[in-house]
This record gives C-alpha cells, structure tokens and sequence, in this order.
C-alpha cells in the first residue's frame, strides 16, 4: 500500500528528493504522497526512502490504500515503462 504524510510534517524538505517515483510533493499545508505513484520504493530499495529520512516519522502506511507487494511491482513498473526505463 502507499504511504501518506499525517499533520505531524514539519515541511522539513527532506523527504521530496529522496522519492524516486515524485510521488512526493508540497501540498497546501504539509507535503503530500500521490498514491498513484507511491510503490514504498519498492524496485528501487529495500525500505522507503521517505519514512528513513523523516525526522517527525510522520509517514506511516495508507491503510485507505490496501496493495500487495505485487501490486507494488506492477505499478514500479508501469511508472518506469511511462518514464522510458
């Protein structure tokens, strides 16, 4: 499933780079997670970048947003196919 940023975000900057997908970006208050795009990094890294760089740890699972790490595949790799990779 995807993750989302909860209130608790400070808008430190921190974690919109580290997403390799852009699923990160700054929304009205606090930064947004596009679930759309959002994998958990999965094809890219072994844990998400994002919740390892956090220093509020406000980026918990988005249970609104149930996937498997199948699912998680599929759309890393539809993402890259989009992008050209």
């Amino acid at each position: 499933m995807s993750l989302l940023i909860t209130d608790e975000c400070i808008n430190c900057d921190v974690c919109e780079p580290e997403c390799p997908n852009d699923a990160i970006s700054q929304g009205d208050s606090i930064y947004v997670i596009d679930p759309n795009k959002c994998t958990q990094c999965v094809g890219h890294y072994d844990t998400p970048q994002c919740v390892e760089v956090c220093p509020v740890d406000c980026i918990p699972l988005d249970l609104k947003n149930p996937e498997t790490d199948e699912q998680l595949q599929a759309k890393y790799e539809k993402l890259m196919a989009a992008k050209g990779k």
